[in-house]
This record gives C-alpha cells, structure tokens and sequence, in this order.
C-alpha cells in the first residue's frame, strides 16, 4: 500500500495534465478504436446474431483482453524502480482512457447477450472495476488538492508538532488553576488522537475528543476561577488553536485514507476480473 501512495504522489503533482496528456493522445486513440468497433459492428452480418462466437467477437474480444491485461501490468509497472513523472502520467493517461473504451469493446464483443454464466460475471466484473477506477481517478485529481489548501503550507508532521508546542505551552499556563482544570489538561495532552483505525481515519473526526471535552471543562469551570480569569481566557485561547490544528490534521489523515481506500475494491476486483477471464476464455475454447 505504501509503493501505491508514493507512486500516487508523483501522479498527483501532474494530475491537472493526466486527462490532457499529450494533446489528449489516448483519448483519441480510444475514441478512434471505439468508432473502428462500432463501424464493423454495424457493417458485421452475423448469423444468426451478433455474438462473442463470429470472427468479430473473438477480434473485439482479444483486443479487450489484451486492454484488460495491459492495464493490469500498470499496476505492476508503476511499482519498479526509478520511473519518471512523465513516464507514470503517459502510462496513467492510457489507463484511463483505454479502461473507458473496455466498455464499448467488450459490449460489442459480447452482442449485447448477458446470461447467468461465467462470460457475464467477467462482463460484470471489469464494469465494477471500470467503476472504482473511476473513483481512483477522481480521487488523486480531487484530494491531493484538497490536502494542500488543507495543510497551509504546513505538512502533516510540522502539524503534530505545533500540537505538542501547543499542550507543553497549555500545561505550563494551567499550572496555577485547580486540580480538576490540570487534570483535564494533562488527558487532552495524553487521551488525544490523530488517527487511529481505518474508519476512525475515514471519519476524520473523533467524538470522544479529550481536547474538545478539556475545553468545554474550562469553558464551565471559568466562573469558578475567580482570582485566574486572564489564565482561563488564555487556556480557552490555546485550546482552540490545538482543536483548529486537530481538525485539520484529522482532515490531512482522512484525506490520505479515501486516496488508499479505493484500492482496496480496485485491487482485489481486478484479480477476480482476471480469474474470471481465464474462465471465460477456458470455456470458449473447450465448448469450441
């Protein structure tokens, strides 16, 4: 998962020029393979119906199984050593360009018959992975945008130890009010989390924030503290600006999760896909 996020990372600095690459190179070549597929459908005299079995179901068929597997191999191939940024774009412009024209290609092949067999769990199979592909595209043009405006210049670690300033500074001013005051501090410095499971990360928030909860403690303890109200005006000051700085690190982890999320469909879809192919092209060539 970690070679997915750093080869995710040089994508998303090009991101803005992934679907234009080269003049929108691949979405012509897509485009004119699609029209090309269309034309001999239409022009195609099948007998008794259009169908995977004519000579033209098994062209569009190996054409696709030829996309299908070459977009596999993407996976592969953005992981070996030392690829450039320009190399991973042109490679990632492909991918999602010839994954879209899957759609047409396989549809033609199959004539637009759909049954309760192995051929049409494949069919369903590469959509589903089309789908999440789709998302996967969405997500590194959308998030890592999103995390930039986010971070403010900063990045997630410079974050986490403004957060540590920030409860060294609130214990140091909280040291002169009462006890029930310093030991809401000391569990806002200790009980607070950035993180945690998946789903928490998903969430991007925590409920049960020890940060939040020490400061509605002072916010209600204030009147109390009758002889310390500029320290408690000052602890409520920094209290909010470690809440604001979780938010936002929550938010950075959050982001960072929904850019990881999506393989977990896309990759184990994809070997289902292939595991279906092999059985679809198995038993094509075994009813031959």
């Amino acid at each position: 998962m970690s070679s997915d996020v750093s080869s995710s990372r040089i994508e998303a600095s090009r991101h803005e020029s992934v679907l234009v690459y080269r003049g929108f190179r691949y979405l012509r070549f897509a485009l004119g393979l699609c029209i090309l597929a269309i034309l001999a459908y239409v022009f195609h005299d099948a007998y008794p119906e259009p169908n995977g079995g004519t000579w033209l179901g098994y062209t569009l068929g190996t054409i696709g199984l030829g996309i299908i597997l070459f977009l596999a191999w993407f996976g592969i191939r953005k992981r070996r050593y030392g690829p450039s940024a320009d190399r991973l774009a042109d490679w990632l412009s492909a991918h999602v360009y010839l994954g879209l024209a899957l759609i047409v290609i396989a549809t033609l092949h199959a004539g637009f018959q759909v049954g309760w067999n192995v051929h049409t769990l494949a069919y369903g199979l590469m959509l589903t992975v089309i789908v999440s592909g789709i998302f996967g595209v969405y997500a590194y043009l959308r998030y890592p945008q999103l995390m930039t405006e986010n971070r403010r210049g900063t990045t997630l670690q410079q974050m986490l130890a403004q957060i540590a300033d920030l409860d060294r500074e609130i214990r140091r001013v909280g040291l002169p009010l009462s006890e029930a005051v310093n030991r809401a501090l000391i569990s806002s410095a200790t009980d607070t989390k950035v993180g945690g499971t998946f789903w928490r990360q998903l969430a991007g928030n925590d409920p049960h924030c020890a940060t939040t909860a020490a400061r509605l403690l002072v916010t209600k303890l204030a009147a109390e503290e009758t002889g310390n109200q500029a320290l408690m005006r000052q602890l409520l000051g920094l209290l909010a600006r470690k809440e604001g700085l979780l938010e936002r690190a929550r938010r950075d982890v959050q982001l960072g999760a929904l850019l990881k999320v999506w393989l977990f469909f896309h990759v184990p879809l994809t070997f289902g896909l292939l595991a279906a192919l092999f059985a679809h092209v198995f038993s094509v060539f075994y009813y031959w």
